[in-house]
């Protein structure tokens, strides 16, 4: 009798077990598939146009917004296009980790309200086969998350052309 109730118990745990290791896969699989929604451009689609310029196209994410990978001074992040940002906005974490440079603070009024941001530059920003060079940016310790702003300091720099949910990203011509 008491061999049975350990063996009974011994599988009670060993079921609870694998009922956590099950929802455990299940967790590390539907977060993979919302990263996707939120980012479905982690690799965006790269290709030169007829006139041997540089094009990326981008999909919308579920929320209606162009979410894509690209690279600070070759580091990998994680941009969000923002037409109504000024400047290329930076997060105070993101900065540290890219160590970018600082030249003072100035004001700029954001839907948050009035910050107090500093001033950097970026040497290199690139998305797919679309490299910039020294783009003015800010860095702004009232953002959270790991989003930057890709605002028109960069994006003044590109053609871009919306289809449905798609947008093309295409270099300018150099004059």
């Amino acid at each position: 009798m008491q061999q049975d109730n350990s063996t009974t118990q011994f599988g009670r745990v060993f079921i609870w077990l694998a009922w956590l290791l099950a929802l455990g896969l299940l967790a590390f699989v539907f977060q993979d598939l919302l990263e996707t929604q939120n980012n479905p451009n982690t690799n965006p689609q790269s290709a030169l146009n007829q006139q041997g310029l540089a094009e990326v196209t981008l999909q919308q994410n579920r929320y209606g917004h162009y979410v894509t990978t690209g690279t600070i001074n070759e580091q990998m992040v994680t941009f969000l296009l923002d037409t109504g940002a000024t400047e290329v906005s930076i997060p105070e974490n993101l900065a540290q980790q890219l160590k970018l440079p600082r030249y003072g603070n100035y004001q700029v009024t954001t839907a948050n309200g009035q910050v107090t941001v500093q001033q950097t530059k970026i040497d290199q920003l690139s998305i797919g086969n679309i490299f910039l060079y020294n783009i003015r940016a800010n860095i702004n310790p009232g953002m959270q998350g790991k989003e930057i702003l890709l605002g028109m300091s960069a994006l003044k720099k590109l053609e871009f052309q919306q289809t449905g949910k798609q947008l093309i990203l295409r270099e300018r011509h150099a004059f």
